[in-house]
């Protein structure tokens, strides 16, 4: 009652952080929590409903996966979809508080990907046109990092941006919390860049092994007798494609130099691909 009070228009955030505190300590505090946010949030005093947003999503930053997997079940969404279907609540809700809750649930379907019943309650707004288009997200809106992580992840190993991260999110400042979120949007895009330069080592890696693997079959096929002409035609085409693969190899090799296992990956592959080069210029000029 205290961290949501209507009579105060300033956020109190002693008080946030004990009910955070609260679920975290209590057993059934993932669970009891977000049924009392939500009468909270249904409130018909905008202020009440607007304290209670606010908590609510300081709690998707510091409660955990068990908080996360309460709030991502239909049974909460519905609540909040209450509030923005003019069958229930939306009729009188004021538009602030309306726009906090989507706001709130589309920060949800970018955050937890993985959690199917709230991009279906969204894309159900959406088909309704409750919701008539994606809204775009403040700069000081509290993003909690995602989850879950893969491993060696850059929440994890960057030890000095993780604790600085940490520090701002803890803070009472507004500015605080737009530097945690420019700084929670570099750190994404960092951890995407270099999933994606992981896949496509991966991707490649597991290409040439197969195209060499391939080639080598056909070229010891050609040592015994004469290929058919689709084989041939398989062959050029197996060449070629070794060509191509080179440059990338040596382009993934430049991006791994901090990684001594992908890189001794990386070069065993360009290794199994310069002989299989080197043999067939060999078998074809035999």
């Amino acid at each position: 009652d205290k961290a949501t009070d209507p009579s105060i228009p300033e956020e109190n955030w002693e008080c946030i952080q004990r009910f955070c505190d609260q679920v975290n300590t209590d057993i059934e505090g993932p669970s009891l929590a977000p049924r009392l946010l939500a009468h909270k949030i249904q409130s018909p005093q905008e202020m009440e409903a607007l304290h209670a947003l606010t908590v609510l999503e300081t709690c998707v930053n510091n409660c955990g996966e068990r908080f996360h997997k309460e709030i991502a079940k239909f049974r909460f969404l519905n609540e909040l979809i209450k509030v923005l279907s003019p069958k229930y609540y939306g009729t009188w809700s004021s538009e602030k508080v309306k726009s906090r809750v989507t706001e709130v649930i589309f920060s949800w379907t970018v955050w937890f990907p993985q959690e199917v019943k709230i991009r279906d309650a969204y894309q159900m707004l959406k088909k309704q046109g409750i919701v008539k288009e994606d809204p775009k997200l403040p700069e000081d809106k509290i993003l909690p990092p995602p989850s879950p992580r893969p491993q060696n992840s850059i929440f994890d190993t960057d030890e000095e941006k993780s604790k600085l991260l940490a520090r701002l999110l803890k803070s009472n400042h507004p500015e605080d919390l737009q530097a945690a979120n420019r700084l929670i949007k570099s750190m994404i895009k960092e951890e995407q860049e270099k999933t994606a330069k992981e896949s496509r080592r991966v991707n490649t890696i597991s290409e040439v092994s197969e195209v060499v693997t391939r080639m080598d079959e056909l070229l010891e096929n050609c040592k015994k007798q004469e290929l058919s002409k689709c084989d041939q035609e398989t062959l050029q085409t197996l060449f070629q494609r070794c060509e191509k693969l080179r440059p990338l190899l040596f382009r993934l090799a430049s991006e791994t130099v901090d990684d001594d296992d992908a890189l001794a990956e990386i070069l065993q592959a360009n290794d199994r691909l310069t002989q299989a080069l080197r043999q067939y210029r060999q078998v074809v000029a035999s």
